[in-house]
């Protein structure tokens, strides 16, 4: 007797990764709903969005084409604009009419570097306004300034002449809401002594400091936290092999190896003081890619993420076919004693639906608070391509999620949920119309299904990283 079909658990999802992405910048027509007054300004996600060209397809979501989309919200209504990054791997690879570069999950024959280095990056993660211009960011490099409303490319960003385009700078920059300052982080993987660089700059984009701080292994890290005092990273043991990326010519996907046996650790870097101590925790074995907040109370550091069992870029491909076996992910909370660098405690939400792209109010990183709104993947556990259908929105003060949005089969979200005064923003793909559209919801009720949908003209890629500048 032959075995049952799989079941899909994602149907038409290859619709939101293989279309031909249409640049266009239009005022939104036939909104459903009103647009709240209280959401004014420009929302911004950036994403990969092209992975074929000329006969050739990408295996990895971190592979594709970075495309940036802007939807400017005033009281006239809303213009949507999105455009590629043009990116020197893009306009090579356009000139040539096929892929060059290495990807991150995707290396081929007489595939090309940056420098023999490292790789040309597709800038595909994230974008966040700041000192003025609007900063396209990939993994490991210089960030792209964009033109804030035409989202017209000029070229990588150096901050002043302080980075160069050898300088590592990852693609979660964070904002102090306190003094506006923009903070990142990037690892040096040197064989004998990796580094974390630990970057601050002021508000006009000059470089307040820059400190180096070793780390024991050379770990592949996505995300950190701050508070006042520190900054703050939850180093997994999954760890990057750069001679073998080097010398055997494969992708960054296939260097990285997952040694939980080695554990996991919090490591709490001094933001100020150069003669202070770092604080390194053991923090069990599990993977982070993504951190919620960190803040500091009453001698403590609580640092809250989401933790999984295993590392989740194996789950990104292939593409289309994502998170076949996607492990259990939940929020996650740890608690440092700083008097004596011990853990005090590590709690755990119920909620376990792969979750990924948290976000929270603004105004609040660094600092404390309660309520995050993360998506989620409903039929986590199951065998089988799934992608993301929820937005949930959790409460550590309720020490649950206990607010629930779920799509119909098809409907797929996009993009981290941006909370813009008291709304959340995200995108959403029907894969079984192609229609794509932007959604507002209340922030407290979002299973009350979205207040506000915005539909668009084209389908769009679905979204990393996201940012919303108010309006001035």
């Amino acid at each position: 007797m032959s075995a049952p079909a799989a079941v899909d658990l994602a149907p038409f999802l290859e619709r939101a990764f293989f279309f031909d992405a249409v640049e266009d910048s239009y005022r939104i027509t036939g909104i459903q709903g009103d647009v709240p007054a209280a959401v004014r300004g420009t929302y911004y996600v950036n994403g990969p969005a092209r992975f074929t060209r000329a006969g050739m397809q990408y295996k990895h979501w971190l592979d594709g084409d970075g495309m940036v989309c802007a939807a400017r919200f005033d009281d006239a209504g809303v213009t949507f604009t999105n455009r590629f990054v043009r990116t020197a791997k893009l306009r090579d690879e356009e000139a040539a009419g096929r892929f060059l570069y290495r990807g991150f999950g995707t290396a081929f024959a007489d595939d090309r570097l940056r420098r023999n280095v490292m790789l040309e990056p597709p800038v595909n993660v994230s974008a966040y306004p700041f000192a003025g211009v609007l900063l396209a960011f990939g993994e490991q490099s210089l960030p792209y300034e964009l033109d804030p409303v035409t989202l017209e490319t000029r070229g990588e960003y150096d901050f002043h002449g302080k980075l160069n385009g050898l300088s590592p700078f990852a693609a979660h920059a964070k904002f102090d809401p306190a003094n506006g300052h923009m903070l990142n982080f990037g690892i040096s993987y040197a064989a004998d002594h990796p580094v974390v660089n630990i970057y601050e700059f002021a508000p006009d984009a000059s470089l307040i400091r820059r400190r180096r701080h070793p780390i024991r292994m050379p770990h592949s890290n996505h995300d950190f936290g701050f508070t006042a005092n520190w900054t703050c990273f939850f180093l997994s043991p999954l760890l990057m092999n750069f001679p073998k990326f080097w010398n055997e010519r494969v992708s960054v996907m296939e260097s990285l190896t997952w040694e939980p046996e080695k554990g996991s650790r919090i490591l709490l870097v001094p933001r100020q003081a150069r003669d202070a101590a770092a604080i390194e925790v053991p923090a069990g074995c599990g993977y982070c890619l993504h951190l919620i907040n960190c803040f500091e109370t009453e001698g403590h550091l609580v640092m809250d993420i989401l933790e999984l069992e295993a590392p989740v870029y194996p789950e990104y491909q292939p593409v289309p076919d994502l998170f076949p076996t996607v492990t259990p992910c939940r929020p996650t909370r740890y608690v440092v004693d700083l008097a004596n660098g011990q853990l005090a405690e590590r709690r755990v939400m119920a909620y376990d639906c792969a979750p990924d792209f948290p976000n929270i109010d603004p105004r609040l990183p660094g600092q404390a608070y309660s309520d995050f709104w993360m998506l989620g993947i409903s039929h986590s556990g199951k065998p089988g391509r799934k992608f993301f259908d929820q937005l949930a929105h959790g409460s550590w003060k309720k020490g649950e999620v206990h607010d629930l949005y779920q799509t119909e089969p098809g409907v797929y979200l996009g993009g981290e949920p941006n909370y813009v005064n008291g709304y959340i923003l995200v995108e959403q793909l029907d894969a079984r119309s192609r229609e794509a559209s932007l959604l507002l919801f209340d922030a407290r009720q979002v299973a009350n299904g979205p207040v506000t949908r915005l539909p668009l003209r084209h389908p769009i890629h679905l979204g990393f990283h996201t940012s919303f500048a108010p309006a001035e």
